[in-house]
Order: structure tokens, then sequence, then C-alpha cells
């Protein structure tokens, strides 16, 4: 056994635990920082709607405590919890999901951007408002393949 063996180095001379170890934390900050994250969105969206925490935790089927846990970025909730939250606040569960980093924001273009970005708007808002232009895309979609090719 090699010297680089049993200290737990590679061929170059680095410390393998150490790489190891670096990498373990930075994935545990990432999911602390989403936890923290998707607490904060739930506890401004809980805010916009003027529920309160014990109202939400009623709506939600979830216990007081927890959701308490959740919005300080104690706990991290499964989907099936964001679920019921997101029906408790009546917003989309999409939209907790993309916060939880359970979904990947979905690609849309500049509307669907404008409409996601718009501060203003409620979660329930532009879910209304994204669903209705794609409706009108699809039908125009539809028109558009029925359509004959004229020819000039």
């Amino acid at each position: 056994m090699s010297e680089a063996d049993r200290t737990g180095q590679d061929g170059n001379g680095h410390v393998i635990n150490d790489v190891i170890h670096d990498g373990i934390n930075e994935v545990a900050d990432k999911v602390t920082g989403l936890g923290r994250d998707i607490g904060e969105y739930i506890k401004q969206q809980r805010s916009s709607a003027k529920i309160s925490l014990r109202q939400l935790s009623k709506l939600a089927g979830v216990s007081n405590p927890y959701l308490s846990q959740i919005e300080r970025g104690l706990r991290k909730p499964s989907a099936e919890i964001l679920q019921q939250i997101a029906k408790g606040l009546r917003i989309s569960a999409e939209a907790l999901y993309v916060q939880a980093g359970i979904l990947d924001l979905p690609q849309g273009g500049p509307v669907v951007d404008a409409v996601r970005a718009d501060a203003t708007l409620t979660e329930r808002q532009k879910q209304v408002l994204l669903d209705v232009y794609e409706s009108f895309r699809r039908e125009n979609a539809t028109t558009t393949a029925s359509e004959p090719d004229i020819k000039e």
C-alpha cells in the first residue's frame, strides 16, 4: 500500500476526503437554501393573500408549528405538503414546486416571462392569464394548420 493510499490522497496529492466533504457541504447548503427560499416564498404568498399562519395551516391541513418551521426554513416540505399549501393559498402547486426546486421553470417566451415576472399579479392571476394565453395559441395553431397553402 502506497503512502497516497494510506493518507486518502489521489495521484495528484489532493486529499480525497476533503473534496468529498466539500461537495457534500455544497449540496447541503443548496438544499438548506431551497428550504429557506420556499419558506420565504410561502410566507410572502400568505401575506399577499392576507391569511394568517393559523388560517393557512387549517386550509392546508398542516399543523401550525410545522408550517411555521417551513416558513422559517427549518423544514423542507414534501411535494404532497406543498400541494396542500398551494391549495390553501389558492395558487398553483407548480409555482411552489418550481420555488422548491422540484420542477424546472417552464420555458415560455417573452409573454410568459413578462407575466411570471409581474410582481403586481398574484400567482392565481398569473396562472389564469397563462392558461388563457396558451388556449389562444393552441386554437391559432389548429386554425393555421387547417388552412390551405395559398400559392401566388
